[in-house]
């Protein structure tokens, strides 16, 4: 089958499109999927270069590709939920990857029924993406009714999401975006738009219950200075603290390391009362499903600025590379 490769960790020119060995029969737990579409998310271009090598245990070659859309070819053994000719959407494992191929494995856990109401296309969109917003806004912020939320980059393919996440929850939504990208986060539901090009979102902005950053350095800095005392400012860039390496099995000296790395930010934080956390988002089919729900309700749409041919995916991820696009970049498989 067709695939594209990782074959040593570097730019653009590390990815090629090749042919690779048919993913084989479904094991125990797993299901193997006619792949129709696939997205791009940053993630990619940081396994491509390498700097998440201390925390993904990857062994190269190996298929690029973080979520996806498509059928279901073949189920292993004790899968119950799906059967031959399904649609689903997932966020592939993050030591297998896989999504920018014909075929691809997922296990059943981390799939869910395709929303009856999107395309292929629009289905591929939403896994990292909306998994990503699901778990900052619910699981480590607590967003509800009444609540005050900043989320960074609200044009970007999170943060469209996470706006429209974090109306459905009830927040008073602020974002980040440049004019170009304000009708768009209107449109979506935010109800303070600041211009990151023309105004400090630090004037506009104070006593937040929650800042979801999905930018870091400076950005991030200030932002830890909006928050009411107690807030959370959940990161999605990094570097990671010591505590998510902990919860993640690393070694003594990445962790040591990455306490080092975050000790100033470590410091104002508890300066000012509030918590910060990283989020390195997990697959969850159940989370897909809810997610899944609301967009057939209408309460959630993605938000696609291109969709791409195969053949030029490595024009889909050097366009979703260069920060211009205003939600997400999907390449067509089939």
């Amino acid at each position: 089958m067709k695939a594209f490769l990782l074959r040593r960790y570097g730019g653009p020119d590390a990815v090629e499109l090749a042919d690779v060995p048919d993913p084989g029969a479904a094991g125990p737990g797993e299901i193997v999927v006619d792949v129709r579409a696939a997205s791009v998310n940053p993630v990619d271009f940081k396994i491509r270069e390498g700097a998440l090598k201390p925390l993904l245990k990857l062994k190269l070659p190996i298929v690029l590709g973080n979520d996806l859309a498509g059928v279901v070819r073949e189920v292993g053994p004790d899968v119950r939920r799906f059967q031959a000719g399904d649609e689903i959407y997932a966020r592939v494992e993050k030591d297998r990857l896989g999504a920018f191929a014909e075929r691809a494995v997922v296990r059943e856990e981390h799939a869910g029924r395709k929303p009856a109401r999107l395309s292929f296309e629009e289905a591929a969109a939403v896994p990292l993406a909306g998994l990503t917003a699901w778990q900052a806004l619910v699981d480590h912020g607590g967003t509800g009714a009444g609540h005050k939320v900043l989320i960074h980059a609200g044009a970007g393919g999170v943060g469209t999401l996470a706006i429209q996440v974090a109306k459905h929850l009830g927040a008073f939504v602020a974002t980040t975006a440049s004019a170009r990208g304000a009708d768009l986060v209107r449109s979506l539901g935010a109800d303070l738009v600041v211009d990151y090009k023309t105004e400090r979102f630090e004037d506009r902005v104070r006593d937040y219950d929650l800042v979801f950053d999905t930018l870091g350095g400076e950005t991030q800095r200030r932002s830890l200075g909006v928050l009411k005392p107690g807030g959370i400012l959940v990161d999605i860039v990094g570097p990671p603290d010591a505590a998510f390496a902990r919860e993640a099995g690393a070694n003594l000296v990445i962790r040591v390391a990455l306490g080092l790395m975050g000790w100033k930010r470590a410091r104002l934080a508890r300066r000012l009362g509030v918590r910060y956390r990283f989020l390195f988002m997990r697959p969850s089919g159940e989370q897909l499903e809810r997610l899944g729900a609301l967009i057939d309700a209408g309460e959630l749409r993605p938000i696609i600025d291109e969709v791409y041919p195969f053949a030029r995916a490595l024009d889909a991820i050097a366009h979703s590379e260069s920060g211009r696009a205003k939600g997400k970049v999907v390449i067509k498989i089939a």
